[in-house]
């Protein structure tokens, strides 16, 4: 991990940074390969970051001052989270979801995800929870290669209904924090 990534809360303060964070690696993907099928303008934008800073749940890893990833931990699933056989049994007062975990492609490569994750696995535990889930689109493998090297387990692959935006599949992850 590295020690020269702060993680925090985001601000008010923070959002347009995070906007153009999101812009730029939604810019960077509409070019390149697009694992996580973003589209500029839809997801992520600038809305979802003040929704999550409204909710008081959205981070940001910053290095030397700059803003370079995010993530969202709320206590709330996708509906389709419902389709899964989940090991662990519990409703989502103890467990935390990741959403939105996003890294500026110019740091890919700085162990910026893998601080994200592993902070959100820290908190979780302080605040007794007993897992953390997420899902990626299906064929995201560097998102599915971070997940499983930081502990996440493969659960299951369901529909989260976002076909409209062609991403029918999406593969359901967790790490059990008690054992």
């Amino acid at each position: 991990m590295n020690d020269m990534i702060k993680i925090l809360k985001a601000t008010p303060l923070d959002i347009n940074e995070i906007g153009i964070m999101f812009d730029d690696i939604c810019d960077y993907l509409s070019s390149n390969n697009n694992y996580p099928k973003w589209q500029k303008g839809v997801y992520p934008t600038i809305e979802d970051a003040r929704v999550g800073i409204s909710e008081n749940a959205l981070y940001v890893a910053k290095l030397d001052d700059r803003i370079v990833g995010t993530m969202i931990l709320r206590h709330k699933p996708e509906e389709g989270y419902n389709q899964a056989k989940w090991p662990t049994k519990s409703n989502y007062e103890r467990i935390y979801v990741i959403y939105t975990l996003a890294v500026h492609q110019d740091y890919w490569g700085q162990e910026i995800g893998e601080t994200l994750l592993k902070y959100a696995i820290h908190l979780a535990k302080e605040d007794g929870c007993i897992a953390v889930r997420l899902d990626v689109v299906k064929g995201n493998y560097p998102a599915i290669n971070l997940y499983k090297k930081c502990g996440f387990k493969y659960i299951d692959t369901v529909s989260l209904g976002y076909e409209k935006y062609g991403i029918p599949w999406y593969e359901l992850y967790e790490i059990t924090l008690i054992h």
